[in-house]
């Protein structure tokens, strides 16, 4: 079998029982390996449902306090161990009889474990007792990689590139990184002697290599906080995916749960897949999961697009996840959802779908170069003068800035809103343009054509009926799109906007009326006699037939509608015994008989109670509520209604997190940073998303925890003055 050249973190796996032997590298490149294992350590998963093999036997997970250096294989259902893994050709399956594995003072494990202490242990080794260094040249070395690291992180935070094309000594600029370095370097005398005075080349903490794995060792620690944060708590998962600039599908994870009542989303790391389909995707989710310590079994949510290889209901991801753990339910983006019904609204009728491809078209007249889009400028910023000289319209910070037309795109959320908005606050200046267009075009073109359908009344009516309903969805999408975003209060949020959307249609026809008639007239748009016979659309005036109306229905699944009953607006006027209890027939995993014998009973105090005190009347969602009975430890007092309450709160509602991510991934890697590598840019994305935590960090600790790769310098033996 070919020898593996180069390694990277994606031939670490944490699973023991998936991973490639030490001896499939090459010679030169098995420590680099061996660190990164230690560094990471053995594989121990907590809370895991341990199964019985075919003789009756179970791992127990108390082995793990007496034996440090046994790991479990959750693929295998068997234990290894870790210091043979490492030192030893393959690794010893230590399920069957850990005290036969250990053997005597000499045995094969004892002499590999040996071994990993003194790897671990840099300090030990041969090399660090034949070199010696002086204290002033540890200090020097400190003061180096404090430097580099102090750099390192203000580029991870500002999502800048760290190389230059020119990185030679009489280069004038020679990247982000050196550039710095040079500038701290004439501004501190420390750092200058430090950096300049003869030092060990492997040492001087300037090289790309160092570089990269200081990014890494800031990457870890971001991952570290995240991991503790979590704890063992449950959590839900967020994925997506998308192509870099390299064409490489990447797939962003985040996952959310609950810390002191408070909703967290966290930005987890990207992953590049070859395939995606739901069998890859799958793979890759347990993947990365396994490499943060993070069980499936924890699982208790999934958030997805509407993509056939994520939602499918018998091979999608969400299914492959449910056949593992099936209280890992799945719920359809919400804000996706609503852009779904957008795009369908645009679609149902012939004639709006034509308004929207009118609209194309004149974005397209008015913007397709420089010189048009410099007219609509030049002539929105004339009307504006003369409006503001008129009185018609005032100035004020934030008011009549310059804008131009957008594209409007079905997957784009707000863009057809975005699009007809500035559409109507640019009417004149669109018109004068297209006329231009019009005079100026050697050829036919449509230009002309464009004018008489704008300065026509049904494009108004529909642009203004448009704007009234999308003007009410944007508003929705926009708070779908909050990272502390809950189930119950989406749900009352949809709620809210299917009474508005009932409103216009059932009371808006005459106000809207009034305001197509009003714009009409401002733009010396002539208004139809409304008492004209005129055919229908689409249909000849010898005869037209009734066209058919499609009803639309909003369907809310049994677990969406029994948390919607924890709604705490109008003193839980929604609240639904029944139903409530009914969860925990759905979640019997975290609830025991006991538990829903009473659980009614439980409901019922609780409602009770959070009518009757004051202190809850402040309460608006379900966060609220989680928060406010930690406050006052009610959680101690209906420990069985906050777990439903925390439950409800793990649901994800909507994926804008990992499209968030996505749009850091377009800042990070860009047309020249193209080839990075995947590990390096998951490196600096997680730093750049997760910046609150990064920031947050200790200096010390990164540092030694840089140290623990084994570098050649050790720092030296107090904490440094500043």
């Amino acid at each position: 079998e070919e020898l593996i050249e180069e390694w990277n973190i994606g031939h670490i796996e944490v699973d023991p029982g998936l991973r490639i032997p030490i001896d499939n590298f090459r010679s030169n490149i098995r420590d680099q390996v061996r660190l990164a294992y230690v560094a990471k350590g053995p594989t121990q998963p907590s809370g895991h449902k341990y199964i019985i093999d075919n003789c009756g036997r179970r791992f127990c997970e108390k082995w793990y306090k007496k034996n440090p250096w046994l790991e479990f294989s959750v693929s295998k259902n068997a234990a290894y161990c870790f210091c043979c893994f490492l030192f030893k050709v393959e690794p010893k399956n230590a399920y069957r009889a850990l005290p036969l594995h250990v053997g005597n003072v000499m045995s094969i494990h004892n002499i590999a474990r040996t071994a990993h202490d003194d790897f671990k242990n840099q300090r030990s080794s041969v090399e660090y007792k034949v070199t010696t260094y002086s204290k002033e040249s540890q200090v020097k070395y400190e003061t180096r990689l404090e430097t580099s690291l102090g750099i390192v992180s203000h580029l991870m935070l500002q999502g800048e590139a760290f190389r230059g094309h020119d990185e030679s000594a009489l280069s004038l600029n020679k990247g982000n990184f050196l550039e710095m370095l040079d500038w701290y370097k004439a501004r501190n005398e420390e750092a200058r002697i430090a950096f300049e005075e003869l030092c060990p080349q492997n040492a001087q903490m300037i090289y790309p290599k160092i570089q990269k794995a200081l990014a890494k060792t800031c990457a870890d620690g971001v991952r570290k906080a995240i991991k503790q944060e979590m704890g063992d708590r449950l959590f839900s998962v967020l994925i997506d995916e998308s192509r870099d600039i390299s064409v490489k599908e990447q797939m962003a994870l985040v996952v959310r749960y609950i810390n002191k009542g408070e909703v967290i989303e966290r930005f987890l790391g990207i992953k590049h897949v070859t395939e995606t389909t739901a069998e890859a995707l799958k793979k890759a989710l347990v993947e990365v999961l396994g490499n943060h310590g993070l069980l499936i079994a924890n699982l208790c949510g999934q958030g997805y697009d509407g993509a056939s290889n994520m939602r499918g209901e018998f091979n999608g991801v969400q299914k492959l996840v449910r056949d593992e753990n099936p209280y890992a339910f799945y719920m359809h983006c919400f804000a996706h959802r609503l852009q779904l019904v957008v795009v369908a609204i645009s679609r149902c009728c012939t004639s709006i779908e034509d308004f929207f491809e009118y609209v194309a078209l004149i974005v397209t007249s008015t913007g397709s170069s420089c010189k048009r889009k410099d007219v609509l400028l030049d002539k929105q910023r004339i009307n504006l003068l003369e409006k503001l000289e008129s009185g018609e319209i005032l100035s004020g910070r934030g008011k009549n800035q310059e804008t131009s037309l957008a594209r409007s795109g079905d997957t784009r959320r707000g863009s057809h809103y975005t699009t007809l908005a500035r559409i109507e606050s640019m009417w004149a200046a669109v018109v004068e343009v297209l006329e231009i267009v019009h005079k100026d075009e050697r050829n036919p073109s449509r230009s002309g054509g464009l004018v008489h359908l704008m300065e026509s009344f049904i494009f108004v009516f529909i642009m203004k009926l448009m704007l009234q309903i999308l003007r009410i969805t944007n508003e929705l999408s926009l708070l779908l799109q909050k990272k502390d975003q809950n189930i119950v209060q989406a749900m009352s949020l949809v709620t809210d906007v299917k009474s508005c959307l009932v409103n216009l249609r059932s009371n808006g026809s005459e106000p809207l009326f009034e305001d197509v008639k009003t714009f009409c007239t401002a733009n010396d748009i002539p208004v139809p006699n409304m008492d004209e016979v005129v055919p229908r659309f689409g249909q000849s005036r010898r005869g037209g037939r009734n066209n058919i109306s499609t009803e639309h229905f909003f369907h809310t699944s049994e677990l969406l509608a029994g948390f919607a009953c924890l709604d705490p607006r109008d003193s839980f006027a929604k609240f639904d015994l029944d139903k409530l209890a009914s969860l925990t027939n759905i979640y019997d995993v975290d609830f025991s008989y006991d538990d829903l014998k009473r659980i009614k009973v439980e409901l019922e105090l609780f409602i009770s109670h959070m009518r009757r005190h004051d202190e809850f009347r402040v309460c608006y969602d379900l966060a609220s509520i989680a928060k406010k009975m930690l406050e006052l430890e009610r959680n101690i007092m209906f420990p069985l209604v906050y777990c439903l309450i925390e439950l409800g709160l793990l649901l994800p509602v909507a994926t804008a997190s990992v499209e968030r991510a996505f749009s850091a991934m377009k800042i990070i890697k860009t047309e020249l940073r193209n080839k990075m590598s995947d590990c390096w840019l998951n490196d600096l994305m997680v730093c750049y998303i997760e910046r609150g935590l990064f920031k947050g960090l200790d200096l010390d600790e990164l540092k030694k925890e840089f140290q623990k790769e084994g570098r050649r310098i050790p720092l030296p033996q107090y904490t440094k003055r500043k």
